[in-house]
């Protein structure tokens, strides 16, 4: 955000050359040229050195207090972009569970049948996706039932990410509303007061995957609660950005990364690593502040990194909740100074990933714990890695050119479309 500082002058702002030229042509008009030039070297120096005693010729500046966002003028577009080199700097291993391929078919397919609404377009986009190949990096050693689960929640989050973008505020609140009340009555419909009689599709669909994941063995209190809290918390996130969108606003750079961190929906992802690994982390490891901060940077790498992926498409439909407008909106960046900003503030999370992660206290938290958290890292670790390479392997952001787009760096711009 440009902190622009309005001034306001008090009194006239007269020039003193301009007086004592006008005094020299005045006083002295009898004058040669030559006497009137030596009178007015006097004169200016004159006023130099006695600044200040005539305030009544003198600006005074009163700064105000106030803050006003400013927009840059917008540079013309090019017509494409490099892509930061984020696979490079990321040097963690990329590694794939062994039921990936059969629960990512199935996961599809789950979804494919249970939104009968879907077009044509949106069922190949669902196949493209292939949010089941992300879900078998991140999660890579979950046993195939519980893979299923988070592979259904993964499809169905790129679902509600896809039908709420065109929301109004209202509607962001009805499907909420349709979704929570899954979570807390997962064994049947019961509408609160304002709930349709008839539940949403989407309220269906989050009983269906939510019910099993409650039915798995072994402990699950704390992280049930955390994925509760921190999917209320995107729902929330959404609202306010069908409000933005609502009102035509871009807003400034640390407001949208407030809310950026919780409409990436990776904060209930976090809690899935702990269901996928069968662990549930006490509440005071949860808490803790390095754990906070390692979620925090996993989330922040996901996302702006995400923001770089995605930021052809969008801009061809117009969307404006990106980091990369939000730079060359209010920053003065250029396209490409706005993608290596971004970029380098993804390496940057890396590397606090990595300086947190050393820092983490094992040996103040017992053998068991100790062996929880180290799992649990290691699956935050294999989100870091395995977004980075997903983004070139789904459809969703380079069509079928994610290997050469991958290899090259380059993007060329879509032009502005209308669906």
């Amino acid at each position: 955000m440009f902190c622009v500082e309005q001034y306001k002058i008090d009194g006239p702002a007269v020039p003193d050359q301009l007086l004592f030229v006008f005094l020299s042509l005045l006083v002295i008009p009898g004058s040669g040229a030559a006497m009137r030039l030596l009178f007015l070297f006097f004169a200016h120096w004159a006023a130099r050195l006695f600044d200040g005693w005539f305030p009544c010729r003198t600006p005074r500046v009163r700064r105000r207090s106030h803050r006003t966002m400013t927009t840059m003028p917008a540079p013309s577009m090019p017509l494409s972009f490099e892509l930061p080199d984020l696979v490079s700097h990321c040097t963690y291993p990329l590694l794939y569970n062994p039921a990936g391929d059969a629960i990512a078919a199935q996961s599809v397919a789950w979804l494919d049948y249970n939104c009968p609404t879907l077009s044509s377009k949106q069922r190949r986009a669902l196949r493209g996706l292939k949010a089941g190949e992300l879900t078998a990096h991140c999660y890579h050693t979950a046993a195939p039932e519980r893979l299923r689960v988070v592979s259904d929640f993964m499809n169905y989050l790129f679902h509600l990410d896809n039908i709420s973008d065109g929301m109004m505020t209202r509607d962001t609140e009805v499907l909420a509303d349709a979704v929570m009340n899954a979570l807390e009555f997962p064994a049947s419909y019961r509408p609160t007061t304002g709930q349709p009689a008839m539940e949403l599709n989407a309220g269906m669909l989050a009983r269906d995957f939510w019910s099993r994941a409650l039915a798995s063995p072994g402990p699950g209190s704390g992280w049930q609660a955390r994925f509760k809290e921190s999917f209320a918390m995107f729902f929330e996130a959404v609202h306010v950005q069908a409000g933005w969108r609502d009102a035509g606003v871009v807003p400034d750079l640390e407001t949208y990364i407030a809310v950026r961190r919780d409409t990436s929906g990776c904060k209930p992802c976090w809690a899935l690593i702990e269901y996928g690994l069968g662990i549930d982390l006490p509440d005071y490891v949860a808490d803790h502040p390095i754990i906070v901060a390692l979620n925090q940077s996993t989330n922040d790498l996901v996302t702006w990194s995400n923001d770089i992926m995605s930021y052809n498409v969008e801009q061809s439909r117009g969307d404006t909740h990106n980091m990369v407008v939000i730079l060359t909106t209010y920053h003065g960046h250029t396209l490409q100074s706005a993608i290596d900003y971004v970029g380098e503030l993804c390496r940057l999370t890396i590397d606090a990933f990595e300086r947190d992660r050393r820092l983490l206290p094992y040996a103040s938290w017992g053998d068991d714990v100790h062996e929880m958290v180290r799992r649990y890292v290691g699956g935050l670790e294999a989100w870091i890695v395995g977004s980075l390479h997903w983004s070139f392997m789904t459809e969703r952001y380079f069509g079928q050119a994610g290997a050469e787009v991958k290899h090259e760096r380059i993007v060329k711009l879509l032009p502005m479309r209308g669906d």
